[in-house]
């Protein structure tokens, strides 16, 4: 029953996304540098691309001491009405890590929801976020980690 109902309201958002008319990602696409991880110590870069008048697709590789990790999200964006370039967004992502320790190498699967807001700085090609990204592992670290904050800068591209 939670997948029927999961289900119906993932084709519900959609549906309600496609029909938006007015454009709402802040920009078509951007590059950037990621700090993720409750300490920071995760470094990344980052691509994002709008997919859709509200959606976006976003691409990551982070590093840090032994790990290396891989993300792919799926967001909804939509611009708060009165602060030109600011933008909220929720949605979820995959993501692959590895970590190599003392010969031994694990790999870790997990999914990431999100919620945070974007700023286009108006006047310069520059991008800020700010999200709740926690991590729910589904293999060798399986539960829920609650303490996922990510912080970028993105120069935007188009």
């Amino acid at each position: 029953m939670k997948k029927v109902l999961l289900s119906i309201a993932a084709v519900a958002l959609l549906t309600i996304g496609a029909q938006e008319a007015k454009a709402q990602t802040p920009y078509k696409s951007a590059l950037g540098l990621v700090f993720d991880g409750d300490d920071g110590s995760n470094v990344g870069i980052q691509y994002k691309t709008a997919i859709a008048p509200t959606q976006a697709a976003q691409f990551q590789v982070a590093f840090r001491d032994h790990w290396v990790s891989f993300g792919a999200d799926w967001q909804y964006e939509k611009a708060i009405s009165g602060a030109e370039g600011l933008a909220w967004y929720a949605g979820v992502g995959a993501q692959v890590g590895i970590a190599s320790y003392n010969d031994d190498s694990m790999t870790f699967f997990g999914l990431r929801p999100q919620i945070g807001l974007e700023y286009k700085i108006p006047t310069i090609p520059i991008g800020l976020h700010l999200d709740y990204k926690p991590y729910l592992g589904l293999n060798n670290d399986s539960g829920f980690h609650g303490d996922g904050f990510t912080f970028g800068v993105k120069f935007v591209l188009k």
